[in-house]
């Protein structure tokens, strides 16, 4: 038996018994790489800023203190850099300075305030003081 169905563009024949099934079946492997997928869109949705490895590490070895404040004031920095079309900036605050890359919404590393007087920063398009 065929019946006719319509998808929107016209009048279309399936054959319940001969076409393919439209339900796909997904692994196990399929679905935790999608929950993890999502889980990485819902974190960056609001291009919060991520921590990388080596500026943790840094972070630690410079005794710099990251609170909630200074998350803040990060995040707000890095909103106005990307809507200026800034791509790689220093964050120049009180007690340290932040290396950020815009585009992926990374710290890249950090240097205390102590070590900013003998530094050279390079490739960086834009400055923000926080």
């Amino acid at each position: 038996m065929v019946e006719k169905t319509q998808f929107g563009v016209g009048n279309v024949n399936y054959n319940s018994k001969t076409s393919a099934n439209p339900v796909k079946n997904y692994s196990n492997q399929d679905l935790r790489f999608r929950a993890v997928f999502d889980k990485q869109l819902i974190r960056n949705k609001d291009n919060e800023l991520q921590i990388s490895k080596h500026a943790k590490e840094r972070i630690a070895q410079r005794g710099i203190t990251v609170d909630k404040d200074m998350i803040n004031s990060l995040n707000n920095a890095a909103d106005m850099a990307r809507k200026k079309g800034a791509k790689d900036i220093v964050m120049i605050g009180k007690d340290a300075a932040f290396i950020v890359n815009i585009p992926n919404s990374v710290i890249v590393t950090a240097v205390s305030s102590s070590e900013l007087k003998d530094n050279i920063f390079t490739n960086i398009d834009s400055a923000v003081l926080i």
